[in-house]
């Protein structure tokens, strides 16, 4: 077993990061874990996940305790090149209530936008209204986060309720006749499949820009 720190840090230095952030998490020594993150080289799926861990204990901390954990991930993810990643690290903070992006990582839009965008990909807003509400004031900042983490949700559910749908609908080429309520079904996976690429056509704009 290590003896210090000094001989853990050399330990993990090889390790996954996930698996490093665990050991430290698990340990209790918040500290080292943060440090694993800033240290190594940011990338979509291990180092993500990584920071996802520490997201999960940071939005459980309050005050300078939570700052000490949020603030260091933060520079990091703020100065990130790889732009897809950070929005995407962005999102998955959000998720578990902690905002890394004040301002300067998902793009800026206010009430009028939103409503723009809505009509033009087809999605009604009063649906998105039961989470996140929106401003009668079309000068209104909105919170974009919010937004994208809500659509893509949305385009989710409707993805896997279609997806539920056709596997319950007979082969054409099978034995099982088409019958009139596998019409229906088909009818309504369809419209649910239309539905998701709609909210996911949204979510993608607000969050990429160019809308």
């Amino acid at each position: 077993m290590p003896e210090n720190g000094a001989s853990e840090d050399a330990m993990y230095s090889g390790a996954r990061i996930t698996d490093a952030v665990s050991f430290h998490r698990q340990r209790g020594d918040i500290r080292r874990a943060v440090i694993s993150v800033r240290e190594r080289l940011p990338e979509r799926l291990r180092w993500r996940q990584a920071v996802g861990q520490m997201t999960v204990v940071a939005g459980q901390v309050a005050g300078r305790e939570r700052m000490r954990i949020e603030e260091p991930i933060r520079e990091v993810v703020v100065d990130l090149p790889d732009v897809k990643l950070k929005r995407e690290v962005v999102l998955d903070a959000r998720k578990v209530g902690v905002d890394f992006d004040r301002g300067e990582v998902l793009p800026r839009w206010v009430t009028a936008d939103l409503r723009r965008m809505a009509y033009m990909v087809g999605v009604d807003l009063q649906t998105v209204q039961r989470w996140v509400p929106i401003s009668v004031e079309f000068d209104a900042p909105i919170d974009t986060a919010a937004f994208v983490i809500v659509g893509r949700t949305l385009a989710e559910h409707h993805r896997r309720r279609a997806q539920k749908l056709w596997l319950q609908i007979p082969d054409a080429d099978g034995p099982e006749p088409m019958r009139l309520h596998h019409q229906y079904m088909a009818e309504r996976a369809d419209r649910d499949a239309d539905t998701s690429r709609r909210w996911a056509a949204l979510a993608k704009t607000l969050c990429e820009g160019s809308g």
